[in-house]
């Protein structure tokens, strides 16, 4: 049933890219290019502090049709986050560019930040959706049951971002509503495994792919690039290992993962800007 294009997928959405990354400072305006090149016309600069939120914000401005951008704050730099933090996100937001709140969440994993730091912070950016009715662009590992607890009375549009969860947390994202973002981690050979096996389980209308560049690489490019970071010019290849366990034609899921897309950012058809 899975059918790899032989052109190129036309109009991707690429939902996670941290361009403030400074694995990006040689060539950002190159990198923006090759992925149009590859299809991939619209892009979200995703903010993860104060300063990449800012950032992204900058990028997103310089074309709003194809470009957009979050303002949040990452569970790792919770211990930073304060009623000014909350401020500056809010007057960011106000942007029209600046379509969702996040990245947000909790991470358990490593815990750069206490856990009671991130629950504060994950729960004002909760709060902070509710009050400017914007959607939650969502963090998660490590800490699903918390997580859950935090979101169960959230009435927003949701994404969570780079899912790697088991199919009992998959199933219980997508009673909630929410969508889920596919990135690279489905092509590496080992991690990827329980991916593979899930992603079927998720519906065409509630599919988005992303590269979260310049991390998860796919490892199973050939040839490898050169240099080792993702782009979003490399989110075709992403594409085409999603469709194909999904047991999907690849401009099927293209189709619907663009569309998504459009929908949770709340931005102008694809049809319009071609």
């Amino acid at each position: 049933m899975h059918n790899p294009s032989s052109e190129k997928a036309q109009s991707l959405f690429d939902i996670c890219i941290n361009f403030d990354n400074e694995q990006f400072n040689p060539d950002r305006e190159a990198i923006l290019s090759r992925a149009k090149d590859a299809g991939v016309r619209y892009i979200n600069f995703t903010g993860s502090s104060v300063e990449s939120s800012t950032y992204a914000s900058e990028w997103a401005s310089k074309d709003p049709s194809h470009y957009c951008s979050t303002a949040g704050i990452h569970p790792h730099d919770a211990k930073r986050f304060d009623e000014k933090t909350i401020e500056t996100l809010r007057t960011l937001l106000q942007n029209p560019w600046v379509r969702a709140v996040g990245e947000c969440g909790l991470d358990y994993n490593r815990n750069f930040s206490p856990k009671e730091d991130q629950l504060h912070c994950f729960t004002a950016h909760i709060e902070l959706a509710h009050e400017l009715n914007m959607p939650l662009f969502l963090h998660q590992r490590d800490a699903h049951e918390d997580f859950v607890a935090c979101m169960k009375e959230n009435q927003q549009p949701a994404v969570v971002h780079c899912f790697t969860d088991t199919r009992s947390a998959l199933k219980q994202y997508l009673d909630l509503g929410y969508f889920i973002g596919i990135t690279g981690w489905i092509c590496d050979p080992k991690r990827g495994e329980t991916l593979r096996s899930n992603v079927s389980y998720i519906p065409l209308d509630r599919i988005l792919i992303e590269t979260d560049a310049p991390w998860l690489l796919p490892k199973d490019m050939r040839p490898k690039p050169k240099k080792r970071r993702n782009e979003p010019a490399y989110l075709p290849h992403i594409l085409d290992i999603i469709a194909k366990h999904m047991g999907r034609n690849t401009a099927e899921v293209a189709a619907a993962s663009t569309k998504n897309a459009l929908t949770f950012f709340g931005m102008p058809s694809c049809s319009s800007h071609p």
